[in-house]
């Protein structure tokens, strides 16, 4: 992996090095300075949040724990890394530079926050930092041209960034497995959730997001994040949401699973897949995504059809609301240095927004899909009392089965989730790859 990224690293800080350029003249600046970023301070205390660094730090470099640093780029000079390693005996203190990338940045070490910023050059700065906590000496200005343009460009990922994502579904696909394997043995959810973060070799702050891990009816809730003690005397099913990270980049992965005893909610899990696959199959250069999330809705109203839930046809489900009762979430997202990737719906470089479809609030991307572009494909079915309640008082509530509704409430619901790339000719599916090689 080191071999590979080494040969991958110079042809992608070239075009980062590009696109920079390109932003600065736009914005009329001389200088882009990025911010790792420093810790937020608990309120009232004398403790900090994990830190998280600045994305467009993470863009440039490998470096995911460097509080206090700062990256500086200017046309025609090579990029300037301004290093903290402060003397501190109370932390580990971040090593000095070293790896695959060190060569291709001027690299000057200093010993606190306040002396990084004595290093940064004077002049037009597009200074790129979180505006809390507050930079001395320095004004945050976070200029909306070059960041609507640097946002754009970060939607068509490397092949640097497309090898790293790999690394990052290949943690989380080994992670699902052993997950999954704790479900089978009857564990509780939080029982599930470390193991899961023992298989990835990962903390819960290095995760790209908070695992949901939801046994039975917790599988409605769609961002369920509670970790259970307790196992349930049934586990009739299983809903995993749960992703790992590769040098700041993500995977976000979805699986879930049936008990031995639970056929018929196995059986509707066997028709999400086959539409989730048939949805993946369609991360083509030119497909609209928002056309292709209302596709969804048409495949799952008619999985909901063929299982007996509904009488109504497809189309009437889609258009009277009654698929987004059991399918009240957008299909998908952008993914990369975030797990909600920036531009999803970007007009062009220079911003604007695409709207979502009427009907639509959740969905988050509308633009249409070109090579190098990452996305999630992540539909699901659940069965959720508030959404289920309100379409009981609608006249179409006549057309569904309500019997057995309420017979599939016991499991919760079914997300399948997967990692997609947009490529010239058939979508690489990272995650579909990853858990193949972990079969």
């Amino acid at each position: 992996m080191h071999d590979q990224l080494a040969a991958l690293y110079p042809s992608h800080l070239a075009t980062l090095r590009e696109r920079a350029d390109h932003a600065l003249a736009l914005g009329g600046f001389d200088h882009l300075l990025i911010a790792a970023g420093t810790p937020l301070r608990k309120f009232l205390d004398d403790q900090d949040y994990p830190f998280v660094a600045n994305p467009h730090f993470r863009h440039w470099l490998p470096l995911t724990d460097a509080p206090g640093s700062w990256i500086v780029h200017t046309p025609g000079v090579k990029p300037k890394l301004v290093f903290v390693q402060p003397r501190d005996y109370w932390h580990v203190v971040p090593a000095a530079p070293h790896g695959y990338w060190v060569e291709h940045f001027d690299i000057t070490i200093v010993r606190s926050a306040a002396e990084a910023i004595a290093q940064l050059p004077g002049g037009r700065q597009a200074v790129i930092a979180p505006a809390c906590p507050g930079i001395d000496g320095l004004e945050i200005n976070n200029p909306q041209p070059v960041l609507d343009c640097l946002h754009w460009h970060r939607s068509y990922k490397t092949p640097y960034e497309l090898a790293l994502m790999r690394e990052a579904s290949r943690i989380g696909a080994r992670a699902h497995r052993a997950a999954e394997a704790a479900f089978r043995a009857g564990r509780s959810e939080f029982g599930i959730h470390l193991t899961y973060l023992a298989a990835a070799r990962q903390t819960d702050a290095e995760l790209p997001y908070s695992s949901i891990v939801g046994l039975n009816e917790h599988g409605a809730v769609l961002h369920y994040t509670n970790f259970d003690r307790v196992p349930p005397v049934h586990s009739r099913s299983f809903l995993i949401d749960a992703g790992a990270s590769a040098a700041g980049y993500a995977s976000d992965i979805t699986r879930t699973y049936a008990s031995p005893q639970a056929q018929e909610f196995q059986a509707l899990i066997d028709s999400v897949d086959a539409a989730q696959q048939g949805f993946v199959a369609k991360v083509r250069a030119g497909q609209s995504y928002p056309e292709l999330h209302i596709h969804a809705h048409h495949v799952l109203a008619g999985v909901l059809r063929e299982h007996g839930f509904i009488r109504m046809s497809a189309e009437s489900a889609v258009e009277s609301g009654v698929s987004s009762a059991f399918f009240p979430h957008g299909l998908g997202h952008p993914i990369g240095l975030q797990v909600h990737d920036v531009a999803g719906f970007q007009q062009d470089e220079h911003g604007g927004s695409i709207p979502r479809p009427p009907g639509h609030p959740y969905l988050r991307m509308t633009r249409v899909l070109e090579p190098g572009m990452v996305v999630t494909i992540e539909p699901g079915l659940y069965f959720i009392d508030m959404l289920l309640a309100e379409l009981r008082d609608q006249p179409v509530s006549t057309d569904i089965d309500w019997t057995k509704v309420d017979a599939f409430r016991q499991y919760g619901g079914i997300r399948i989730e997967d990692d997609v790339v947009c490529t010239d000719g058939v979508p690489e599916n990272l995650t579909r790859d990853a858990f193949a090689r972990h079969a």
